[in-house]
Order: structure tokens, then C-alpha cells, then sequence
């Protein structure tokens, strides 16, 4: 149904705990299991659904679950996060699978994204984590995710600016909003990016092909 062998699983696996190793993050075997159960049925799916343009199993081990793993070791103790544009369930189910106690929230517009979020959810046995099928816009004057969260994420789902404020409103009072980028990020700092959050960049390199990428922090600027 998939193309990952055992052989292969243990390749994965191995790819993912070196490769985290390298940026001093441990990766233990279990986590690296359930990532790896992650990854067949993100490689199964895709042949019906379009996940992702990646397919080769090691470069989903570093490009989607290493960068995962290595943006959220940025994050701040957080425990609820959001996350916006979430698609293949990138970075926060790795995220979740190394902080089992965060609760998490995935949000994507597509039903069968959405579809693929919780038939994963069940297959990894995960507790506290949901995924719902809205447009985010939709969701900010809910009751349930209004102001509720610590921490909101995202890897690619929009420029900053606009990230910045579609996150805003999750936002509770101490929260943050995370932006995992390229190496190009600081290019997508506008002057309402800097007018209105304090911004803090994380610069890190993927352990075996060396692409440069950046987690952009941004924390709302209060009055004083």
C-alpha cells in the first residue's frame, strides 16, 4: 500500500534520529516510530490526494519531519497551539509526537486534508490533538479558539504580514506566533511586522542537504 520496506523503515527512522541529533535535538525510538508510521500513510495518501510534491521517504524524513522537529524546538513552553494552513499535518503533529502533553489544533480549508489529519491522528493512537476543516478567517471570532491559545504555527501557509494577522486574533495574552520560513525570510519583514510585534529569528540548517531555513518569533508589542 506504501513504499517504505522495512528496510526502508529503518532507514527512515535512523534518518530522522541522526538527523536531529546533528541540530542537538533527542529523538528517541519510539518517536521516531510513530513519525515513521506517519510518514506510510502520508506516502499512501498522496497518491490520492495531493500532500506533498516531496516523495522519496528520506527526503520526507529531513524536509518535513526533521525541519518539524527543529522549528519546534524553538517554541516557548507553550500548552495549546494552533496551527494555520496545516496540510500534511506539518510541523505539528511531529511537534505533538515530541511534546505529547501540548494540545494541539490543525486547521485546513481542504476537507480531504482534513480527512487525512484525523484518520493519522487515530493511527498514531495521539490524544489531545484535532483537526478541523475551516478557513481560518472563519474561526476568529469563535468562542472555542478565540484568545486561546499560547502559541500559533505555521511552515509556508502565507507571507508574514499576513500570517502575522490571521494568527493574531488565537493569540491570548502571552502568545506567540510562529513563522517557519526559508532562508529568505527576513525579505517578508515588513514595516507592520515591526510596528506592531517584538520579532526574534532562529537561523538553523537541514543536517544532511544544508538548506538554510528560519523560524521567525513574534510576540505582540503592548502598550505600555
Amino acid at each position: 500500500m506504501n513504499n517504505l520496506s522495512d528496510h526502508a523503515d529503518e532507514a527512515f527512522q535512523y534518518r530522522i534520529i541522526e538527523g536531529a541529533k546533528h541540530l542537538g535535538i533527542p529523538v528517541s525510538k519510539d518517536q521516531a516510530e510513530l513519525m515513521d508510521l506517519h510518514a506510510r500513510e502520508l506516502i499512501a495518501w498522496n497518491k490520492k490526494i495531493n500532500l506533498t510534491a516531496i516523495k522519496k521517504p528520506l527526503e520526507i524524513a529531513e524536509k518535513h519531519f526533521i525541519d518539524s522537529i527543529a522549528g519546534g524546538s524553538f517554541m516557548s513552553d507553550a500548552k495549546r497551539l494552533a496551527d494555520l494552513g496545516a496540510g500534511g499535518g506539518f510541523p505539528s503533529i511531529p511537534i505533538k509526537i515530541m511534546n505529547p502533553s501540548l494540545t494541539v489544533v490543525m486547521i485546513d480549508a481542504s476537507r480531504k486534508k482534513v480527512n487525512f489529519l484525523k484518520h493519522v491522528i487515530r493511527t498514531l493512537n495521539l490524544k489531545d490533538i484535532d483537526a478541523l476543516q475551516s478557513r481560518v478567517e472563519d474561526l476568529h471570532e469563535h468562542p472555542d479558539y478565540k484568545n486561546k491559545f499560547d502559541a500559533v504555527i505555521s511552515r509556508a501557509f502565507t507571507e508574514l504580514s499576513g500570517f502575522a494577522h490571521l494568527g493574531l486574533p488565537f493569540l491570548n495574552n502571552q502568545g506567540v506566533i510562529y513563522a517557519m520560513k526559508g532562508k529568505n525570510a527576513d525579505q517578508e519583514i515588513t514595516l507592520d511586522v515591526r510596528e506592531n510585534f517584538d520579532l526574534l529569528s532562529h537561523h538553523y540548517c537541514l543536517p544532511f542537504e544544508k538548506s538554510e531555513r528560519t523560524m521567525i518569533r513574534l510576540s505582540v508589542r503592548r502598550g505600555s
